[in-house]
């Protein structure tokens, strides 16, 4: 089920959301203002972003359009009591995907966040070329290849570089990748992610500069290339 991070001051409303929401299934990290969510952001993977507009530090607006500097495919869901047109006007221009405003029913906050996850996964689907750089998966033939050249992946080396490539510049953290490529629970005790981390990177980093696949100590691993972009 889909990863969901929830920007969100007001306790109660959050602890609302959070309790609905888990009880369908989704998994929920909840932020109380634009930092905390700033560092969620940078520190895990997600599916679906619902950000609120009136927050303690920044504007949720301008959060979202902060976001959408680095990250232009994870869909945004913006909650307000803000009804008049232009406050969804400028949520919709800084790049949410909709705009829902409070108080709302339950359902159709699900009913909206269903229509988001859908419309992405179909993007997704229909985007089959995956690239980031000179770098190219192709996710109809699985195959990889780098500035021309194939690459060749065992099936877990390539699902591994699947979820890299479809999060770009975002630390992935170990639970997440053993949750996302081994469908388990990550065991510290163990080094496998990192095993497999590396036999990765020696088939697609072979040369000065080339490098892609970067360690952040103590919280994981991210997809970005040397310049940072």
């Amino acid at each position: 089920m889909a990863n969901i991070c929830l920007v969100e001051d007001e306790q109660k409303v959050a602890a609302f959301i959070r309790k609905g929401l888990e009880e369908q299934g989704y998994k929920i990290m909840v932020a109380g203002d634009g930092t905390s969510a700033k560092s969620l952001l940078r520190n895990s993977a997600f599916d679906l972003l619902i950000l609120d507009v009136m927050l303690p530090d920044i504007n949720g607006i301008e959060l979202c359009r902060q976001i959408r500097t680095t990250d232009t495919n994870t869909p945004v869901l913006m909650l307000t009591a803000l009804d008049q047109v232009q406050n969804k006007v400028a949520g919709l221009r800084a790049g949410a995907d909709d705009y829902l405003v409070k108080p709302f029913h339950f359902s159709e906050l699900l009913a909206r966040i269903e229509a988001l996850l859908r419309r992405q996964s179909t993007d997704v689907a229909e985007s089959h070329v995956l690239t980031f750089g000179d770098l190219k998966l192709d996710t109809w033939t699985n195959t990889a290849e780098r500035a021309g050249i194939q690459i060749a992946l065992t099936a877990k080396e390539y699902t591994l570089l699947e979820l890299f490539i479809r999060h770009p510049n975002k630390v992935l953290s170990r639970e997440y990748i053993a949750e996302q490529v081994w469908k388990i629970d990550f065991d510290t005790g163990t080094n496998f992610i990192d095993v497999y981390v590396n036999y990765l990177r020696k088939k697609i980093e072979n040369g000065p500069g080339t490098k892609l696949i970067h360690t952040v100590i103590g919280m994981g691993y991210i997809l970005k290339s040397n310049n940072g972009k």
